[in-house]
């Protein structure tokens, strides 16, 4: 294991998380996972791979999806996910705070349910703006802060407790405020509320596109 990577290690919340997973995909997920990545074209960048369940939904007009994966048990299910992909996927050790890219090298990245977990998220997301082309494409789909107050304060009180037991996840951040901050014009946002899991209550998901300015200066 990578030193860098230690901090990243959740083995038991990895196992729970390939437990779980699968009612997850039946439950929507898998539905919002077509819709997130409907469309992309190009090199595609996608952090926070976990066990590779986005890998089967790349439509052919991507021509390649390089995949960050930190966690040791999560990054090893998705190099075996990536074999059978409609789509040439790489599997790389690394995290989305410290990407080993050059600058301008992605057409589009990919934020699947990890901007959540990761420790600043204004940080992986100004990553993410270094290695995208200038004019290129951010999908993202993540859980975030209920816009109903009694709802946000109730993720307040439990974030401590869910964040220990689940890899770092926070419940209660404004993720699409923090994606305008780090420079990405948000060209679509949906807001929804569903299930994924039988025994978590239905909380609020966004799924959308972003992408950089044109001309942007790094």
């Amino acid at each position: 294991m990578s030193e860098d990577l230690s901090r990243c290690q959740h083995p038991r919340f990895a196992r729970l998380y390939v437990r779980t997973s699968a009612d997850s995909e039946r439950r929507g997920t898998a539905a919002h996972r077509d819709r997130l990545l409907a469309d992309l074209t190009g090199r595609v960048l996608e952090v926070g791979a976990g066990n590779g369940l986005n890998f089967s939904h790349y439509p052919p007009t991507v021509t390649e999806v390089v995949a960050v994966e930190p966690e040791d048990q999560l990054r090893a299910l998705a190099e075996q996910a990536a074999t059978t992909a409609p789509v040439p996927v790489q599997v790389v050790a690394a995290q989305a705070d410290s990407l080993p890219f050059d600058d301008g090298a992605f057409d589009a990245a990919v934020a699947s349910l990890v901007l959540c977990s990761v420790p600043d998220p204004a940080h992986s997301l100004a990553e993410l703006r270094r290695v995208l082309a200038a004019g290129g494409d951010l999908r993202f789909f993540e859980h975030v802060r209920s816009t109903h107050r009694a709802l946000s304060l109730a993720q307040d009180l439990i974030a401590p407790l869910w964040a220990a037991g689940a890899g770092g996840c926070h419940l209660n951040r404004d993720t699409a405020a923090t994606i305008r901050s780090a420079g990405f014009t948000i060209d679509e946002l949906d807001r929804f509320t569903y299930r994924p899991l039988r025994f978590v209550p239905a909380h609020a998901h966004i799924l959308g596109r972003a992408h950089t300015p044109a001309g942007q200066d790094r």
